[in-house]
Protein backbone atom coordinates (compact mmCIF):
# COMPACT_ATOMS: atom_id res chain seq x y z
CA UNK A 1 0.00 0.00 0.00
CA UNK A 2 1.32 3.43 -0.96
CA UNK A 3 0.99 6.71 0.94
CA UNK A 4 2.05 10.17 -0.17
CA UNK A 5 3.06 13.04 2.06
CA UNK A 6 4.23 16.64 1.66
CA UNK A 7 6.39 18.45 4.21
CA UNK A 8 7.65 22.01 3.59
CA UNK A 9 6.72 21.66 -0.07
CA UNK A 10 8.67 18.40 -0.56
CA UNK A 11 6.65 15.35 -1.60
CA UNK A 12 7.59 11.75 -0.87
CA UNK A 13 6.08 8.28 -1.06
CA UNK A 14 6.05 5.36 1.39
CA UNK A 15 5.23 1.86 0.12
CA UNK A 16 4.34 -0.84 2.66
CA UNK A 17 4.94 -4.30 1.24
CA UNK A 18 3.75 -6.05 4.39
CA UNK A 19 -0.10 -6.15 4.28
CA UNK A 20 -0.25 -5.67 8.07
CA UNK A 21 1.56 -2.32 7.87
CA UNK A 22 -0.17 0.95 7.02
CA UNK A 23 -0.34 4.61 7.99
CA UNK A 24 -1.22 3.71 11.59
CA UNK A 25 2.53 3.40 12.10
CA UNK A 26 2.82 7.14 11.41
CA UNK A 27 0.00 8.95 13.26
CA UNK A 28 1.91 12.26 13.37
CA UNK A 29 2.05 12.29 9.56
CA UNK A 30 -1.73 12.55 9.12
CA UNK A 31 -1.75 16.37 8.67
CA UNK A 32 0.83 16.00 5.89
CA UNK A 33 -1.02 13.55 3.64
CA UNK A 34 -0.97 14.82 0.04
CA UNK A 35 -2.69 13.68 -3.14
CA UNK A 36 -0.91 16.23 -5.33
CA UNK A 37 0.74 15.02 -8.50
CA UNK A 38 4.37 15.58 -9.29
CA UNK A 39 7.86 14.27 -8.64
CA UNK A 40 8.84 12.74 -5.32
CA UNK A 41 11.89 13.94 -3.43
CA UNK A 42 12.31 10.36 -2.23
CA UNK A 43 10.57 7.02 -2.07
CA UNK A 44 10.79 4.53 0.80
CA UNK A 45 9.68 0.91 0.61
CA UNK A 46 9.14 -0.95 3.90
CA UNK A 47 9.32 -4.74 4.07
CA UNK A 48 10.39 -6.84 7.06
CA UNK A 49 11.67 -9.54 4.70
CA UNK A 50 14.36 -7.27 3.27
CA UNK A 51 17.86 -8.53 4.01
CA UNK A 52 19.73 -5.28 4.61
CA UNK A 53 23.30 -5.87 5.75
CA UNK A 54 26.04 -3.27 6.35
CA UNK A 55 28.36 -4.48 3.58
CA UNK A 56 30.57 -1.39 3.49
CA UNK A 57 32.84 0.76 5.65
CA UNK A 58 31.59 1.69 9.11
CA UNK A 59 31.38 5.44 9.55
CA UNK A 60 30.62 5.21 13.26
CA UNK A 61 27.91 4.98 15.87
CA UNK A 62 26.09 8.12 16.88
CA UNK A 63 24.04 9.11 19.91
CA UNK A 64 21.00 10.94 18.52
CA UNK A 65 19.21 12.35 21.55
CA UNK A 66 19.77 9.16 23.53
CA UNK A 67 19.00 6.93 20.57
CA UNK A 68 21.78 4.92 18.97
CA UNK A 69 22.32 4.95 15.20
CA UNK A 70 25.03 2.95 13.44
CA UNK A 71 26.13 4.20 9.99
CA UNK A 72 27.97 2.42 7.17
CA UNK A 73 29.02 3.76 3.76
CA UNK A 74 28.11 1.21 1.08
CA UNK A 75 30.36 0.39 -1.90
CA UNK A 76 27.96 2.14 -4.31
CA UNK A 77 28.10 5.40 -2.29
CA UNK A 78 24.84 4.81 -0.47
CA UNK A 79 24.32 4.32 3.26
CA UNK A 80 23.18 1.70 5.73
CA UNK A 81 21.74 2.68 9.13
CA UNK A 82 20.99 0.57 12.20
CA UNK A 83 18.39 2.51 14.20
CA UNK A 84 18.10 1.62 17.90
CA UNK A 85 16.13 3.23 20.72
CA UNK A 86 17.33 4.52 24.09
CA UNK A 87 17.34 0.95 25.44
CA UNK A 88 19.70 0.01 22.58
CA UNK A 89 17.02 -2.23 21.07
CA UNK A 90 17.33 -2.50 17.29
CA UNK A 91 14.14 -1.15 15.68
CA UNK A 92 14.94 -0.58 12.00
CA UNK A 93 17.43 -1.33 9.26
CA UNK A 94 17.60 1.38 6.60
CA UNK A 95 19.47 1.56 3.32
CA UNK A 96 19.56 4.53 0.96
CA UNK A 97 21.25 5.38 -2.30
CA UNK A 98 23.79 8.20 -2.41
CA UNK A 99 21.24 11.04 -2.72
CA UNK A 100 18.61 9.40 -0.49
CA UNK A 101 16.05 9.40 -3.30
CA UNK A 102 15.52 5.61 -3.19
CA UNK A 103 15.39 3.91 0.21
CA UNK A 104 14.47 0.57 1.78
CA UNK A 105 13.67 -0.23 5.39
CA UNK A 106 13.06 -3.38 7.41
CA UNK A 107 11.36 -3.05 10.79
CA UNK A 108 12.98 -5.53 13.15
CA UNK A 109 10.48 -5.81 16.01
CA UNK A 110 6.84 -6.92 16.07
CA UNK A 111 5.82 -4.41 18.75
CA UNK A 112 3.88 -1.38 17.47
CA UNK A 113 5.88 1.14 19.54
CA UNK A 114 9.20 -0.21 18.24
CA UNK A 115 7.94 -0.26 14.65
CA UNK A 116 6.68 3.30 14.94
CA UNK A 117 9.96 4.45 16.47
CA UNK A 118 12.08 2.79 13.81
CA UNK A 119 10.06 4.01 10.84
CA UNK A 120 9.60 7.53 12.21
CA UNK A 121 13.33 7.96 12.77
CA UNK A 122 14.17 6.44 9.39
CA UNK A 123 11.94 9.00 7.69
CA UNK A 124 13.47 11.83 9.69
CA UNK A 125 16.96 10.81 8.53
CA UNK A 126 15.93 10.39 4.90
CA UNK A 127 14.09 13.71 4.82
CA UNK A 128 16.98 15.61 6.41
CA UNK A 129 19.52 14.34 3.88
CA UNK A 130 17.36 14.11 0.73
CA UNK A 131 16.26 17.75 1.17
CA UNK A 132 19.80 19.15 1.56
CA UNK A 133 20.20 20.24 -2.11
CA UNK A 134 16.86 22.06 -1.92
CA UNK A 135 17.95 24.84 0.51
CA UNK A 136 16.16 22.97 3.29
CA UNK A 137 17.23 22.24 6.87
CA UNK A 138 15.66 19.95 9.45
CA UNK A 139 16.54 21.77 12.65
CA UNK A 140 16.56 21.06 16.37
CA UNK A 141 14.57 24.03 17.67
CA UNK A 142 11.35 25.14 19.31
CA UNK A 143 9.29 27.57 17.22
CA UNK A 144 6.70 30.08 18.39
CA UNK A 145 4.66 32.19 15.97
CA UNK A 146 3.52 35.74 16.62
CA UNK A 147 2.34 38.46 14.27
CA UNK A 148 2.50 36.06 11.34
CA UNK A 149 6.21 35.29 11.80
CA UNK A 150 8.04 32.32 13.29
CA UNK A 151 10.74 32.71 15.94
CA UNK A 152 13.11 29.77 16.45
CA UNK A 153 14.73 29.09 19.82
CA UNK A 154 18.05 27.26 19.47
CA UNK A 155 20.42 25.65 21.94
CA UNK A 156 21.61 22.35 23.32
CA UNK A 157 19.15 19.90 24.84
CA UNK A 158 18.22 21.09 28.32
CA UNK A 159 18.96 24.75 27.55
CA UNK A 160 15.31 25.74 27.92
CA UNK A 161 14.08 26.12 24.34
CA UNK A 162 10.65 24.66 25.08
CA UNK A 163 10.45 26.60 28.33
CA UNK A 164 11.11 29.89 26.55
CA UNK A 165 8.52 29.31 23.84
CA UNK A 166 6.06 28.28 26.54
CA UNK A 167 6.69 31.59 28.27
CA UNK A 168 5.74 33.37 25.04
CA UNK A 169 2.53 31.33 24.92
CA UNK A 170 1.75 32.23 28.53
CA UNK A 171 2.66 35.92 28.48
CA UNK A 172 2.71 37.22 24.89
CA UNK A 173 -0.81 37.53 23.40
CA UNK A 174 -1.28 36.16 19.91
CA UNK A 175 1.45 33.52 20.21
CA UNK A 176 1.07 29.89 19.13
CA UNK A 177 3.44 26.92 18.97
CA UNK A 178 4.46 25.80 15.47
CA UNK A 179 6.76 22.91 16.47
CA UNK A 180 8.65 21.98 19.63
CA UNK A 181 11.63 19.97 18.41
CA UNK A 182 12.24 19.51 14.67
CA UNK A 183 10.83 22.24 12.42
CA UNK A 184 11.87 22.54 8.79
CA UNK A 185 13.53 25.74 7.58
CA UNK A 186 13.62 26.46 3.86
CA UNK A 187 14.74 29.35 1.64
CA UNK A 188 12.16 30.12 -1.05
CA UNK A 189 12.31 33.09 -3.43
CA UNK A 190 14.85 34.88 -1.26
CA UNK A 191 12.76 34.43 1.90
CA UNK A 192 13.50 32.17 4.87
CA UNK A 193 10.41 30.22 5.97
CA UNK A 194 9.79 27.81 8.82
CA UNK A 195 7.41 24.86 8.59
CA UNK A 196 5.79 22.51 11.04
CA UNK A 197 6.70 18.84 10.73
CA UNK A 198 5.67 15.37 11.94
CA UNK A 199 8.63 15.42 14.34
CA UNK A 200 8.09 17.43 17.51
CA UNK A 201 9.85 15.55 20.31
CA UNK A 202 7.74 14.88 23.40
CA UNK A 203 5.25 17.64 22.55
CA UNK A 204 2.44 16.47 20.21
CA UNK A 205 2.55 19.49 17.90
CA UNK A 206 2.26 18.19 14.33
CA UNK A 207 0.99 21.15 12.35
CA UNK A 208 1.04 21.56 8.59
CA UNK A 209 1.65 25.30 8.73
CA UNK A 210 4.38 27.75 7.73
CA UNK A 211 5.49 31.32 8.34
CA UNK A 212 8.33 33.62 7.32
CA UNK A 213 11.12 33.51 9.87
CA UNK A 214 11.21 36.57 12.12
CA UNK A 215 14.50 35.68 13.83
CA UNK A 216 16.65 32.92 15.29
CA UNK A 217 17.37 33.08 19.02
CA UNK A 218 20.27 31.19 20.64
CA UNK A 219 19.58 30.57 24.33
CA UNK A 220 21.91 30.26 27.27
CA UNK A 221 20.80 29.80 30.85
CA UNK A 222 21.95 32.67 33.05
CA UNK A 223 21.09 34.41 36.35
CA UNK A 224 20.30 37.53 34.30
CA UNK A 225 18.25 38.40 31.23
CA UNK A 226 20.24 40.07 28.44
CA UNK A 227 20.00 39.99 24.66
CA UNK A 228 22.23 41.08 21.79
CA UNK A 229 22.50 40.56 18.06
CA UNK A 230 24.92 37.85 16.98
CA UNK A 231 27.74 38.29 14.51
CA UNK A 232 27.98 36.37 11.24
CA UNK A 233 30.49 33.96 12.76
CA UNK A 234 28.36 33.48 15.85
CA UNK A 235 25.31 32.91 13.69
CA UNK A 236 27.04 30.07 11.87
CA UNK A 237 28.17 28.56 15.18
CA UNK A 238 24.58 28.70 16.48
CA UNK A 239 22.86 27.28 13.39
CA UNK A 240 25.19 24.46 12.31
CA UNK A 241 24.93 22.41 15.56
CA UNK A 242 21.13 22.72 15.31
CA UNK A 243 20.98 21.12 11.85
CA UNK A 244 20.59 17.39 11.17
CA UNK A 245 23.57 16.91 8.84
CA UNK A 246 26.30 14.41 7.94
CA UNK A 247 29.76 15.96 8.26
CA UNK A 248 31.31 12.86 6.69
CA UNK A 249 29.31 13.38 3.47
CA UNK A 250 30.85 16.40 1.74
CA UNK A 251 27.97 16.89 -0.72
CA UNK A 252 25.26 16.98 1.93
CA UNK A 253 27.32 18.92 4.45
CA UNK A 254 28.31 21.58 1.90
CA UNK A 255 24.67 22.00 0.85
CA UNK A 256 23.66 22.52 4.47
CA UNK A 257 26.51 24.98 5.09
CA UNK A 258 25.58 26.96 1.97
CA UNK A 259 21.97 27.18 3.15
CA UNK A 260 23.08 28.32 6.60
CA UNK A 261 25.23 31.04 5.01
CA UNK A 262 22.24 32.31 3.03
CA UNK A 263 20.03 32.24 6.14
CA UNK A 264 22.53 34.36 8.05
CA UNK A 265 22.44 36.88 5.21
CA UNK A 266 18.62 36.96 5.13
CA UNK A 267 17.53 36.59 8.78
CA UNK A 268 18.53 38.23 12.07
CA UNK A 269 20.14 36.04 14.71
CA UNK A 270 20.24 36.94 18.40
CA UNK A 271 21.89 35.60 21.56
CA UNK A 272 19.84 35.55 24.77
CA UNK A 273 21.13 34.97 28.26
CA UNK A 274 18.03 34.24 30.29
CA UNK A 275 16.23 33.05 33.33
CA UNK A 276 13.06 30.94 32.85
CA UNK A 277 10.73 33.83 33.62
CA UNK A 278 8.24 36.27 32.11
CA UNK A 279 10.80 39.07 31.92
CA UNK A 280 12.98 36.98 29.57
CA UNK A 281 10.03 36.28 27.28
CA UNK A 282 9.05 39.95 27.12
CA UNK A 283 12.65 41.00 26.50
CA UNK A 284 13.07 38.63 23.56
CA UNK A 285 9.60 39.45 22.18
CA UNK A 286 10.17 43.22 22.16
CA UNK A 287 13.69 42.88 20.73
CA UNK A 288 12.87 40.39 17.98
CA UNK A 289 9.58 41.94 16.86
CA UNK A 290 10.27 45.63 17.52
CA UNK A 291 6.91 45.88 19.22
Amino acid sequence: MDYQYKIAGHRFRISFLNPADDSRLLPSFCPFVSDEEGDFMFSLSVDDTYTLCPAGDEVGRFDCGGNNFGVWRLPDGGYHFDISNEQKELCCLLQANADFSDCKAALTDAGMSHRHFGLNNALMLIYAFASAPHATLLMHASVVRNGGRGYLCLGRSGTGKSTHTRLWLDHIPGSDLMNDDNPVVRIEGGEVRVYGSPWSGKTPCYRNISAPVGAFLQLQQSPRNAIRKGSVLEGFSYLLPSVSTMKWDSRIHKAHCDTISDIIRLSPIYFLECRPDEEAARLSYHTLTGR
